[in-house]
């Protein structure tokens, strides 16, 4: 009968196996610590805390614009803390979603709040030198001062450098989590 089924001559085909395709995930547990993105979310914790300590270190002169910078280091320093415990504690075995979609969309989302952070805190350095003229109501004095002193003119300077330095982290953990996402 060979290959072909002996049973009236029909043919059967031969059994075929079908194997998934291995998607990388994040590890749970301790062992995230050892991964590249495990690393780059602790950097990305330790350095938006550093922009949100420096940015709160100052007067912030510029309310609307350094706002945002507040919220968005505040943010997503919280969040990224969450996201970091959902994978130390192993919550991520026990919600059913896509965690390499997750984990792409979570740091692509941040990565472009963050580098719009950085442009406004830069913008807000590059004003330093710019005066501001206070009118009084109750008399005509007019005053005139710059907009940060040489102190916090510093901070802010650090503040734009740690911006820019946790975009760039926020990106490599978009590239990583692409990379899982799409293998």
């Amino acid at each position: 009968c060979g290959s072909f089924g002996c049973l009236g001559g029909t043919v059967t085909p031969p059994p075929t196996t079908h194997f998934p395709l291995t998607r990388v995930i994040l590890p749970s547990g301790m062992e995230i610590l050892r991964t590249y993105s495990g690393v780059f979310i602790c950097l990305e914790i330790l350095f938006g805390a550093i922009v949100w300590i420096l940015v709160a270190a100052t007067r912030v002169p510029l309310p609307l614009l350094q706002g945002w910078v507040m919220f968005v280091s505040v943010t997503s320093c919280f969040s990224s803390i969450l996201f970091l415990c959902v994978f130390l504690f192993s919550y991520r075995e026990r919600i059913a979603i896509d965690w390499n979609r997750l984990d792409f969309l979570y740091h692509a989302a941040v990565f472009v709040c963050y580098f719009g952070t950085f442009l406004l805190q830069a913008g807000t350095t590059s004003l330093h030198s710019h005066l501001i003229r206070r009118h009084f109501n109750t008399s005509s004095i007019i005053t005139a001062e710059m907009l940060l002193d040489s102190h916090e003119y510093n901070i802010s300077i650090a503040a734009s450098i740690f911006a820019f330095v946790t975009s760039v982290c926020y990106g490599c953990s978009t590239a990583l989590a692409l990379r899982r996402w799409k293998l």
